[in-house]
């Protein structure tokens, strides 16, 4: 009898203990979606400073900007911690291929931290492979001297497309030293693109020390189909120009860092960010700006609602994910100094689309802990908690300290149309569905603070 009331007692506990979350829960989603700022907060980053990369100083005015809006969101504490940075510069490009008669100017892009063509134009005749197994098989001869047009597609069989992107970006990124090892002299690769458009994409790329440093430039779909049609029946030709290098020093730079202190345990710290960096081209709305007004978002909710978190919350805009990913080390290094305890780390880099999931990167049980929660985030759409995602700036703190790391997973669908490419404005961000972001991060926040993850 007496288990039995026991038994009875825990059930009541544990439905009061929901009732009273998924109260917290409303009104978390009421205060962002009926008076979030992190709209507009994304209408000045993109529209007043735009793009960002990592040493540009545009990026020095994102930091100036950032630290503003953190301390506008009513944050405890606002501070830059220092990260020196990579400059990758663009300059003037050009790409012209001759697929017919004439030689015709088309989009593209020089991918991230590739070398131009040193203040010449390059005119070599091209040779197209669909794979790295194809290139291996030609002989060196069929390709010396000539520019590989490495033509990968996008998987498009991928649902969650960043399985896509996984399959496809070592094109991207290795090409042009596997390229180089056969005497090539540039690289056109096809965007790592999921979009019916002409829209070019930039990304990181890596070059092999030992090996000849050749310029590398993307196409889009549109284009990048015309040139495969032209490969198959002759020998196009490109002439390539591009101003494009690495500086030759780094630059100091900083993430902006905001936070709420802790009432019960503020030595236990609950980091949520984006990085504030972009590449060179758009607004870098949603890579990812989404992603910081999201976090200062959640600084400004807490805030505005009175809530006072059992343990420390910090909003943190990252800089330099695009290349180097100083800011997340710097990070991480700083925290493992100062031997913090961080009992989870969340990233918002995956655009500002709609929620659908989160993802669980730490030991199962203590997804166990999260995943409990599954039924009260299914009215905001979220249902999937099965994935191992993170994300890049966080990955530091799990390689260095083990903390465990959550991702925020939109719909994925059209986040690989905008990616890294002229098309990525402010326009293309939904307000409702940016705030519903922040809302499933600030909701997670509050319940990880309020009853632990241990």
């Amino acid at each position: 009898m007496k288990s039995s009331i026991l038994t009875i007692g825990i059930s009541i506990c544990a439905l009061n203990s929901y009732a009273q979350d998924s109260l917290q829960m409303r009104k978390i989603s009421d205060e962002i979606m009926l008076h979030g700022t992190c709209y507009e907060n994304l209408r000045v980053l993109t529209k007043t400073i735009g793009h960002r990369i990592s040493g540009s100083p545009e990026a020095a005015r994102a930091v100036t900007w950032g630290e503003k809006a953190m301390k506008e969101a009513g944050a405890d504490k606002v501070w830059l911690q220092a990260a020196d940075v990579p400059y990758w510069y663009r300059g003037k490009e050009s790409l012209y291929l001759k697929m017919g008669k004439e030689y015709k100017k088309v989009r593209a892009l020089s991918l991230g931290n590739s070398e131009g063509t040193y203040g010449k134009t390059l005119e070599a005749p091209i040779i197209m492979v669909h794979n790295f197994d194809e290139f291996k098989a030609l002989p060196e001869s069929e390709v010396k001297g000539k520019i590989v047009f490495f033509d990968y597609r996008f998987r498009q069989d991928f649902v969650f497309t960043f399985e896509g992107y996984g399959d496809a970006v070592r094109y991207r990124w290795a090409s042009p030293s596997i390229a180089a090892q056969k005497g090539a002299v540039g690289v056109i690769i096809r965007s790592m693109s999921t979009g019916k458009d002409d829209f070019p994409h930039t990304g990181g790329m890596h070059y092999t020390d030992s090996i000849k440093k050749i310029p590398e430039m993307s196409l889009g779909n549109i284009t990048a189909d015309e040139l495969e049609r032209a490969c198959e029946k002759g020998a196009p030709m490109a002439k390539m120009t591009s101003e494009c290098h690495m500086m030759p020093q780094p630059v100091h730079s900083f993430n902006v860092i905001g936070e709420i202190k802790g009432t019960e345990t503020p030595e236990r710290i609950i980091t949520v960010g984006g990085h504030l960096d972009s590449w060179d081209v758009g607004e870098g709305a949603t890579d990812d700006g989404a992603g910081c007004v999201q976090s200062i978002e959640i600084i400004r909710a807490f805030k505005a609602l009175g809530l006072k978190p059992k343990c420390t919350i910090r909003a943190v805009l990252f800089m330099n994910e695009e290349n180097g990913d100083r800011g997340g080390e710097a990070y991480a290094d700083s925290a493992k100094a100062k031997n913090e305890h961080h009992v989870l780390a969340i990233e918002s880099d995956a655009g500002g689309f709609s929620p659908r999931g989160i993802g669980l990167e730490m030991p199962d049980s203590l997804k166990q802990q999260i995943t409990k929660y599954k039924n009260l985030f299914l009215q905001y759409g979220v249902y999937d908690f099965s994935r191992e995602e993170g994300g890049t700036d966080i990955g530091p703190l799990k390689k260095q300290m083990n903390v465990p790391l959550a991702g925020l997973l939109p719909d994925s669908q059209r986040y690989f149309d905008l990616h890294h490419t002229d098309n990525d404005t402010f326009e293309q961000v939904n307000h409702r569905e940016l705030k519903l972001g922040a809302v499933v991060m600030a909701q997670l926040i509050y319940l990880v603070s309020e009853h632990g993850l241990n």
